[in-house]
């Protein structure tokens, strides 16, 4: 389900861009989709995981996009 919804959202922000942006944003929805798996089955490991900004990357033309880093936790046994 979570799949589907960055899908949809990736495909209907991308109505109006260029072949080479299309592409690119159908990558990030596909490597979003991979980070939420691996997010999953690290919790379901039993450990916790944020995801916060550690970076912002900027481009000309006043583009930019944030770069992250994971901030993990594991719980002592209990």
């Amino acid at each position: 389900m979570l799949q589907t919804h960055v899908k949809d959202r990736a495909v209907a922000q991308s109505s109006e861009m260029s072949e080479r942006q299309k592409l690119a944003i159908n990558r990030l929805a596909n490597e979003l989709h991979r980070l939420n798996n691996a997010v999953i089955a690290a919790v379901e490991s039993g450990i916790s995981v944020e995801l916060q900004r550690g970076a912002r990357h900027h481009a000309e033309g006043g583009y930019w996009g944030d770069l992250m880093i994971p901030i993990v936790v594991k719980q002592a046994p209990q």
